[in-house]
């Protein structure tokens, strides 16, 4: 008997939840930049765990479904406890990849943990794909590259003015990002196994409490107190946005291989593209566009055309 995680077959409803997991994650970045000018990094994204560890808390109590350790046993508790530290230190690692070196340079590297995740999902889970479907995995990474490059390039150009960030600590910058995107492959690979003991509600609840309580030394809840109307109303959409992305994200795995998942993932940064340009376009004081040269465009057009061939060309060989 098989001790890998094996996905439910509803395929559609795999790929809605990750459609939604990818728009969640699009538009907050926007919410972040805009909550950032009143809040300090770690006390956001403490508030964040906080309110998403008492929603999943409440609900899984009116439902029943508060989590019980007796079937984990050794190892499902070390791994249970394992993927919380992962997502901890994915957060921790961005921020301070984020403080070393820009929010655009951090946008793209991030982008590095769906490729991770879905090569996690072939080499652990023998995830399979068709012919096809591995040309759109080429596709896909093609696209990136173009993309990322483009980025970079305006990234370089926009970092040589500034003066107090030397080269040494932008590299260190770019280097933490990217282990925030590998040790959140990492946590994504152990929640799935972690779905044949646990619900992922549940699993998402622990890892919520978890985090919450190691982010909160170093918050600052006070600082809340100064925030008016509309601020708040960012916050609460940021910590709402973390329960409805994990949540659909963690239920995407039960329905849908962690391969194909990840290729819909990793549509996030071009979706947030257009987020940004919404937002400009409606207040233009607020955010500036992202500028993007034709390379740029192409990648984009790659990574829509490779995304879609790996989610939607056909069912996968059984392993």
């Amino acid at each position: 008997m098989s001790t890998l995680h094996r996905v439910s077959g509803r395929l559609r409803l795999g790929l809605a939840l990750s459609a939604l997991t990818a728009a969640c994650w699009a538009t907050l970045p926007v919410a972040l930049k805009l909550t950032l000018v009143v809040l300090d990094p770690i006390t956001l994204t403490w508030f964040r765990f906080l309110v998403a560890a008492v929603l999943t808390i409440a609900w899984l109590g009116l439902r029943g479904g508060l989590p019980g350790f007796g079937a984990l046993g050794r190892r499902g508790g070390s791994m249970l406890a394992l993927a919380a530290v992962m997502l901890v230190g994915n957060y921790v690692f961005y921020l301070l990849g984020v403080q070393m070196t820009s929010p655009g340079n951090a946008q793209l590297l991030i982008q590095l943990a769906p490729l991770l995740m879905a090569l996690g999902g072939v080499l652990v889970f023998g995830e399979r794909f068709r012919g096809a479907q591995w040309l759109g995995m080429a596709l896909l990474v093609a696209g990136m590259g173009l993309f990322f490059r483009d980025q970079f390039t305006h990234v370089a150009l926009s970092a040589e003015g500034q003066a107090s960030a030397s080269r040494g600590g932008y590299l260190l910058g770019s280097l933490l990002v990217v282990l925030a995107a590998v040790v959140w492959a990492v946590y994504a690979l152990v929640q799935k196994q972690l779905l044949m003991r646990l619900g992922s509600m549940q699993i998402l609840c622990v890892i919520y409490i978890a985090a919450a309580l190691m982010l909160w030394p170093f918050a600052h809840p006070a600082h809340l107190a100064r925030l008016d109307g509309g601020q708040w109303a960012l916050l609460m959409f940021c910590a709402l946005n973390t329960v409805v992305a994990y949540g659909a994200f963690a239920e995407a795995l039960a329905h849908w291989e962690a391969s194909r998942v990840s290729a819909v993932l990793a549509l996030t940064p071009l979706l947030c593209l257009g987020v940004v340009a919404l937002v400009h376009g409606l207040w233009p004081a607020m955010l500036a566009p992202e500028p993007m040269s034709a390379i740029g465009w192409i990648g984009a057009a790659l990574v829509v055309a490779g995304s879609a061939a790996v989610s939607l060309l056909g069912r996968p060989r059984p392993a």
